[in-house]
């Protein structure tokens, strides 16, 4: 939770990295980055830095090998080198979630698990559906 003045205005928030453990009738916790609302470029490449780092655990890209994850000129040909960078130095979602909360088995992670198969990852959010 925050205050914050009028003068501030409002915030955009990335998609989530990081829900709390639940049933799925629990109210719960996430978290996502916020930026300001008045630059939506700046809040877009903060939420594909983010989604680049479930794309590179996807496609078993870490840090080690960074260099696998694709040239993207999603943001302009002079800053396409950006999600690869982001992720040789900050590393995979795993990578991430072991140096913030340790080695934690897959089966223990709960709504953190990534799936890496076939078919999408599709969460219901407490209090958005039936």
């Amino acid at each position: 939770d925050f205050v914050s003045s009028l003068s501030l205005g409002g915030f955009h928030f990335s998609s989530p990295y990081y829900l709390e453990n639940g049933t799925s009738t629990d109210d719960i916790s996430f978290l996502s980055v916020a930026t300001r609302e008045d630059d939506a470029t700046f809040s877009s490449f903060v939420n594909c830095v983010v989604l680049a780092t479930l794309y590179a655990q996807e496609k078993h890209i870490t840090r080690e090998n960074s260099e696998q994850m694709p040239l993207s000129p999603i943001f302009g040909s002079e800053l396409n080198w950006a999600l690869r960078d982001a992720i040789a130095y900050s590393g995979s979602y795993d990578e991430i979630y072991a140096k913030n909360f340790g080695d934690v088995a897959e089966e223990d992670r709960g709504r953190n698990i990534l799936n890496e198969y076939d078919t999408p990852q599709i969460h219901s959010f407490p209090g958005l559906s039936p």
